[in-house]
């Protein structure tokens, strides 16, 4: 059984810290000052936590006026940095997280919600209802397109 929360308080977010660096720093070699930024202040974190306490994945939303800001879209969000450990990959825990997020979207006033996905992962949220707008960048060196839902 595997829980879904907000993380609040520095033991939460050290978990959220810690799959992160698993997933993008150690397997996808992004530069550890690239991964973390001003934004994770703000941001509200969800953690996926195994029935031992392990966690198993992660997400953030950036909201308000940081939202605003990077969208220029009012009512817009950013789902970001979903991130799940490779034993917990295959059974569906990327899609609940997703589907989290985008709750803690809508109880933030959200109608809209923007992604930056690497390319590899377009299919994972088109079928969670995601469509792609705009051209293949990079970010981190990974090549990424932006996507968006409305809520």
């Amino acid at each position: 059984m595997t829980e879904i929360r907000e993380a609040v308080g520095p033991a939460d977010l050290a978990l959220v810290r810690a799959v992160r660096h698993a997933v993008f720093v150690v397997e996808q070699n992004v530069p550890e000052e690239l991964e973390y930024d001003d934004l994770d202040a703000t941001a509200v974190h969800l953690l996926a936590v195994a029935d031992d306490g392990a966690a198993l994945g992660t997400g953030r939303l950036i909201h308000g006026a940081d939202a605003l800001k990077l969208t220029g879209v009012d009512g817009r969000v950013l789902l970001g940095r979903l991130a799940v450990h490779r034993a917990a990959r295959g059974t569906g825990l990327g899609a609940e997280l997703v589907r989290a997020i985008e709750r803690a979207a809508r109880e933030r006033g959200a109608v809209e919600l923007e992604l930056h996905a690497q390319v590899q992962a377009l299919g994972f949220y088109e079928r969670l209802g995601y469509a792609a707008e705009g051209p293949v960048y990079q970010d981190a060196g990974i090549d990424h397109r932006t996507m968006t839902r409305v809520l």
